[in-house]
């Protein structure tokens, strides 16, 4: 069984796979300053609710937004799983050429992303990705990571706005009652939900212009579904498995 980690800057997704399908998968918080033993020991607790061990995991792979932690998942795999962790960077084969200033900027998380939609569609593509940060990644109709964009996600944008305005307050993020908030709060989801939605609408077609196709579009990441498929218009797709099927993927390259 594999196990496949993407460590977020916010969040910590992963899951195990066997025969290309993943069996389970969970979300955490991700704590910068957690430990190989932490880690450790939640994963067995994770695996136990399943009846599963450590000795069920014969191989894994990871790709992580979070300097200090890649050390402490690789340690991780070594002391309680027995193996090597395959970390996802410089020197893993991935097939897929990256046409940047310097690769080495490019995410391994929008990097598997953009492998997976690559591998679904098998032409131009472009992966939106709903995390801390909202990211569009771009596959040319050869198969080569040619670029992206990077926006404010919309949690630091609703913490942003409670901060700075005196007079707002923290709101939690859901379905606005309607376009025209009758209360602070409502106003703030409305803003925050059908602005977002917007930007992304208007990036999508900036970027189908440009590329000179109807590039399908596919979502992911853990606030994909406050805005689609309700509030946008351009998503054709959404995987929220995208990112571990992209790791499944470098794994099998690099086995």
């Amino acid at each position: 069984m594999l196990l496949v980690v993407d460590v977020g800057n916010t969040q910590t997704h992963f899951g195990t796979v066997r025969d290309a399908e993943v069996l389970e998968r969970w979300r955490f918080a991700t704590e910068r300053s957690a430990t190989s033993d932490e880690l450790g020991a939640a994963l067995r607790n994770l695996l136990a609710l399943r009846g599963l061990g450590f000795d069920d995991v014969s191989a894994s792979v990871l790709s992580s937004t979070v300097p200090e932690l890649a050390p402490e998942w690789s340690e991780m795999a070594r002391r309680y799983l027995g193996h090597e962790i395959l970390v996802v960077g410089p020197g893993v084969r991935t097939g897929m050429p990256i046409r940047m200033d310097n690769p080495r900027e490019l995410g391994a998380d929008r990097l598997v992303n953009a492998l997976a939609a690559w591998t679904r569609f098998g032409r131009a593509c472009i992966v939106v990705d709903f995390g801390t940060a909202i990211t569009y990644d771009v596959v040319s109709a050869e198969g080569e990571y040619i670029g992206g964009i990077i926006s404010p996600g919309i949690e630091i944008s609703l913490e942003a706005l409670a901060m700075r305005a005196a007079k707002v307050p923290q709101v939690e993020l859901g379905e606005p009652r309607a376009l025209i908030g009758k209360t602070t709060a409502d106003a703030v989801r409305s803003g925050i939900v059908y602005g977002f939605a917007g930007q992304v609408d208007g990036i999508v077609g900036r970027l189908r212009a440009e590329l000179g196709v109807d590039a399908p579009v596919i979502a992911t990441g853990g606030l994909a579904h406050h805005l689609v498929p309700s509030f946008t218009e351009s998503i054709d797709a959404v995987d929220d498995l995208l990112t571990l099927e992209g790791l499944r993927l470098v794994w099998e390259l690099n086995r």
